[in-house]
C-alpha cells in the first residue's frame, strides 16, 4: 500500500514539475513588446512566400525591404523570430548584422540590435529558413514570423511561408 501512495505522489510531483517547466518556457519565448503598437516602419511586402521547397535542397533565403518614411531616425532595438528554424539578418550600408533568432534558444543567435534607419532610408532584412530543423515532422505548410521592435516598443511583423516536402 505504501508503494502505491509513494508512486502516486511521485507522479503528481512529476506532472506539477512539467506544468511549471512549460509555463517558464512560455514566459521565456514570449516576444517582448508583443502588446506594443504597430510600427511606423514600412515593409515593401509583409509576406514572403517560398512556395514549395524540398528538405533535400536545404536552406532557403528571402529578403524584405524596410523603409523609414518619417522625418526622424528610428532605431530597431530587437529582431526576433517565432521559431528556431528561422533566423534574420540586417543588411545595410554598414554590412550584415546577425543572425537574430528565437529568444531563449541561446547559441549563436541574438535578439538585441541597435540598428538605426535614418529618415527616408531603407535597409533589408534577410530571412533564412532551414526546412530540416524540425526533422521529418517539419513536412507540410509552415508560417513563421519575424518581429522588428523599435526603441519606442512598436513592432513590425514580417511573415514567411512555404510548403515543405521531403
Amino acid at each position: 500500500m505504501n508503494k502505491i501512495i509513494i508512486t502516486i505522489i511521485l507522479i503528481a510531483i512529476g506532472i506539477t514539475g512539467l506544468m511549471w517547466w512549460g509555463k517558464s518556457i512560455q514566459k521565456t519565448t514570449a516576444i517582448s513588446g508583443a502588446d506594443g503598437v504597430a510600427s511606423i516602419l514600412v515593409a515593401s511586402e509583409k509576406l514572403y512566400d517560398f512556395g514549395t521547397i524540398s528538405m533535400a535542397n536545404g536552406i532557403v533565403e528571402g529578403a524584405f525591404k524596410i523603409t523609414n518614411p518619417t522625418t526622424q531616425d528610428i532605431t530597431i532595438s530587437r529582431v526576433e523570430t517565432s521559431c528556431m528554424c528561422t533566423v534574420a539578418y540586417i543588411e545595410s550600408e554598414d554590412g550584415e548584422k546577425g543572425p537574430f533568432g528565437m529568444p531563449g534558444h541561446g547559441g549563436p543567435v541574438a535578439t538585441r540590435t541597435n540598428e538605426v534607419i535614418k529618415a527616408g532610408e531603407s535597409l533589408d532584412i534577410k530571412v533564412v529558413y532551414d526546412p530540416n530543423a524540425h526533422g521529418p515532422a517539419g513536412v507540410g505548410s509552415i508560417i513563421r514570423e519575424i518581429y522588428l521592435t523599435d526603441n519606442a516598443g512598436r513592432i513590425l511583423t514580417l511573415n514567411i511561408k512555404a510548403m515543405v516536402t521531403p
